[in-house]
């Protein structure tokens, strides 16, 4: 994974102007947008792209990584930061959409084909299901490697899976971060030893690594999930063109796979460069999405 490269604001060429999605970009609304984000391979890419666009729209933007996602739901709630780009509903973040959505806003979902895994390279050969990992959690030294405590997948996992797969005395979920994850998986193919890892859909993994998702016949990780931009209480009344672009957004497997990948090759040096390049090759999906948030749409600020 990537992470610790987002900047404030990002002053690059303007990639996409004209006619998108159909927001009124008379409205004279307020141009600085906080970002929360964490570092999960879907949401970092996201951010960045959203970073890069909104700054060269005449936005200031600030952008704050948090290592759990319920201290961004609470900030988000709080109204210490505008927007979170990568919320899972309706099973992954539940409970914080139920603990804080009063005081938040959905502004639609960008992505309908998200889904939670355990995952394993395709050379494991002899486990296909979680239920397999009854009898082979030998293999794996009894350990699923996780990302962060907070995250809903290690959730579901600790919570659903393991219980339901009466996996509790011989498997546990080992906590770390995506990025962490991400590495372990990446060196366990590079020397061809088994590893289980809590992965999900949308993630750059699938395009670099041969993978194998683990059946899951009793639903226990759920089922397939949207991804939504959600943003604090009053922020469509305080930034009603980003509402409606945000509202509108929308982004297919291949565009995201190939971001995700891009950054993901490019290293946290790289990766704005990398983000910059992939706007200027996916031009026409640019000037589609983000065409209405026009710089003369910005207040005069100096």
């Amino acid at each position: 994974m990537v992470a610790g490269f987002l900047v404030a604001v990002t002053a690059v060429a303007l990639v996409a102007a004209g006619c998108g999605s159909g927001a009124d970009t008379s409205v004279d609304e307020a141009h600085t947008v906080s970002i929360g984000y964490i570092d999960w391979a879907e949401d970092t890419a996201l951010t960045t792209l959203f970073d890069q666009q909104l700054g060269d729209s005449g936005y200031e933007v600030d952008t704050k990584k948090f290592d759990d996602v319920g201290a961004l739901f609470a900030a988000m709630a709080d109204g210490k930061i505008d927007m979170f780009l990568d919320t899972w509903l309706p099973l992954t973040h539940q409970k914080y959409w139920d603990q804080y959505g009063d005081r938040l806003e959905d502004l639609g979902v960008w992505y309908d084909n998200a889904r939670l895994e355990l995952t394993v390279p395709s050379y494991v050969t002899d486990v296909n299901s979680i239920a397999d990992l009854n009898e082979h959690a030998g293999e794996f030294g009894g350990v699923i490697t996780g990302i962060e405590g907070g995250a809903g997948i290690v959730d579901r996992t600790e919570h659903h899976v393991i219980p339901d797969y009466d996996l509790g005395g011989v498997m546990r979920v080992e906590e770390s971060s995506a990025e962490q994850m991400a590495a372990d998986l990446g060196a366990a193919i590079a020397d061809r030893t088994p590893i289980v890892v809590t992965l999900w859909h949308p993630h750059w993994a699938y395009s670099r690594y041969d993978l194998k998702d683990l059946q899951d016949p009793k639903g226990s990780l759920g089922g397939t999930e949207n991804l939504h931009i959600t943003a604090r209480a009053g922020f469509s009344d305080d930034h009603p063109n980003l509402a409606s672009v945000a509202s509108g957004f929308s982004i297919d497997d291949e565009r995201l796979q190939s971001l995700e990948a891009a950054i993901n090759a490019a290293g946290s040096d790289g990766a704005q460069a990398a983000v910059q390049q992939w706007r200027t090759d996916n031009a026409d999906y640019i000037r589609q999405e983000f065409g209405t948030l026009h710089q003369s749409d910005q207040r005069h600020v100096n």
